[in-house]
């Protein structure tokens, strides 16, 4: 099809919720996609941070077609395979002692919430409901996840919102003690926030929030669904700011483009929620979980150290334009924010579309790249290139 009849047909048939670049992407290798008029781009979104492998990955593609041709599905009535292999790799990798699977990141922030309540109404009865959540945070679109999300313009529309949340400033302990209270039972919060801005935490202060929630028995809520499953050059960023969350949440990149995700728990939460307290239809569902075990099969500690030089090596190529139209650069690993100055940051992802280059925005004034994790230094030096063009003064 041409992207003129798929644009038809999309116009016709579909809910018309999201601003589509106007690009029909059809097929792609590696970090490198090609529309239906065969243009080429260089990709650093990776389905927004989703195909951590890129695209035609043939261990994935192949993992997914023998498990389809086996069984595509069964329900969480009965044991498979693929999901107790992944929860195997999973749980010990993160440190955490048990993992509950499901669909997307939103959910998986939504049962995180549910086993946080949970939690503290069996031990100190109701009451204890509150979870303080950060100014400029992003967690997720349904009811609750919005109100989660510590960004104004989210609380519209669809009243009556889920009440229990409280909204404290970044890297501001202050702001945080003042929101405490008998009523609080966690803190939930990213590490960077990625829709935010790629805004990442300071060390000293998510420590710092570590231990006020050890002395209080507030639960440590971690939301890595965007910097999670090797994102940041860690399997977890948590892993590289010294602390140990209670949950911990995931999505994205885990299935390598397939809808999954989840929550891991540590040995203090893995028993919160029981048989009938929690599920999910497609949660550990047979081919998505058999994707799951290509991805973390591939992200070995060599595997995520290049992920850390990659990054580097964008950061550092990015800097070295000496771009009038960028005021930063920021975040970890493959997860990147560039300030954009001079410019509106959605124009400058237009430039670039148009150039060969996919990119992303976030918050008010910021391009966000986050490349498929097995992107080539080619095709870094092919995504600078059109960005030297693009940013030049």
């Amino acid at each position: 099809m041409t992207f003129d009849e798929v644009k038809a047909l999309d116009q016709e048939y579909v809910m018309q919720t999201y601003a589509r670049n106007p690009v029909a992407i059809d097929h792609g290798k590696g970090a490198t996609l090609y529309d239906t008029e065969g243009k080429k781009y260089i990709d650093f979104t990776s389905g927004i941070g989703v195909c951590a492998l890129g695209y035609a990955n043939e261990a994935w593609a192949k993992a997914i077609y023998d498990q389809a041709m086996k069984v595509g599905h069964i329900s969480n009535l009965y044991y498979t395979e693929p999901y107790a292999k992944l929860a195997s790799k999973l749980v010990p990798a993160s440190g955490m002692s048990a993992v509950f699977f499901g669909n997307s990141g939103a959910e998986a922030n939504e049962g995180m919430i549910k086993l946080a309540r949970k939690y503290s109404f069996e031990k100190y009865g109701e009451g204890r409901a509150a979870i303080i959540t950060l100014r400029n945070s992003f967690h997720g679109r349904t009811i609750t996840t919005l109100k989660a999300t510590g960004q104004d313009h989210f609380h519209e529309f669809f009243f009556p919102f889920t009440e229990g949340f409280r909204y404290a400033e970044a890297n501001n302990m202050e702001s945080l003690n003042g929101l405490s209270g008998d009523d609080v039972c966690a803190v939930m919060m990213e590490l960077i926030q990625g829709e935010g801005g790629v805004n990442p935490l300071e060390q000293e202060y998510v420590q710092a929030v570590a231990k006020l929630c050890a002395e209080k028995d507030w639960l440590l809520l971690i939301d890595e669904v965007q910097t999670g499953i090797g994102r940041t050059g860690s399997l977890f960023a948590y892993q590289q700011f010294g602390i140990q969350p209670d949950v911990v949440t995931f999505a994205k990149g885990i299935a390598g483009g397939l809808p999954f995700g989840g929550f891991l728990a540590n040995d203090k939460c893995k028993n919160v929620l029981r048989a009938g307290d929690h599920g999910s239809t497609f949660g550990g569902n047979p081919m998505a979980a058999a994707a799951g075990n290509v991805v973390m099969d591939t992200l070995t500690d060599d595997f995520l150290a290049q992920v850390k030089e990659k990054g580097q090596y964008l950061r550092d190529g990015i800097a070295a334009l000496n771009s009038p139209y960028v005021s930063g650069i920021r975040g970890m690993g493959l997860m990147i924010g560039v300030g954009v100055q001079g410019m509106e940051h959605k124009e400058l992802k237009n430039r670039l579309m148009d150039k060969g280059l996919l990119a992303l925005t976030a918050g008010k004034d910021t391009l966000r790249l986050l490349p498929p994790l097995v992107i080539s230094k080619d095709e870094i030096d092919e995504g600078l290139a059109v960005m030297a063009e693009v940013m030049k003064a």
